[in-house]
């Protein structure tokens, strides 16, 4: 199974979307103290299950490629995917929340739920389709261990 949309370039499009949506209609945008200094941090708590679950799979051996799930080698368990299925979207997502606070946008209250449900519908759900054919009843197992998200 082939997708269509690497999941990076839907986080780059949300983003977009929420700069827009902060330039286009400044009156529905917010200001508090330590702002940008708790962006910064949830940017940087982002980049970890990014790197972890790279990493993971680099040492696995298996394909980092979201859009090729079927052509993984491994069915990978351990480390942070004991926590998430799904560790680097999971990344992604506190990418775009950071982005989210950085703009100042209350219309990030729709965007990013909406990221959230493209997401689990277009990437995952396809994904999880294809390793279950891939991986089985192992995979399966795994399903009923681990959640989606967290």
């Amino acid at each position: 199974m082939k997708l269509k949309v690497p999941p990076p370039l839907v986080l780059l499009v949300a983003v977009a979307m929420t700069f827009a949506a902060a330039s286009w209609f400044p009156g529905l945008t917010f200001k508090f103290p330590g702002q940008y200094v708790l962006a910064a941090i949830l940017f940087f708590l982002g980049l970890i299950p990014d790197v972890l679950a790279l990493l993971t799979f680099v040492r696995k051996k298996t394909t980092v490629n979201p859009m090729t799930p079927d052509k993984s080698t491994t069915l990978v368990t351990d480390g942070i995917y004991r926590i998430s299925r799904n560790p680097m979207y999971l990344g992604l997502l506190f990418l775009l929340i950071a982005a989210s606070l950085y703009f100042s946008s209350f219309l990030s209250i729709l965007i990013i739920p909406a990221f959230i449900w493209y997401l689990t519908e277009f990437q995952i759900k396809p994904e999880e389709e294809s390793l279950r054919h891939v991986f089985g009843e192992d995979y399966e197992t795994y399903l009923k261990k681990v959640r989606r998200w967290v």
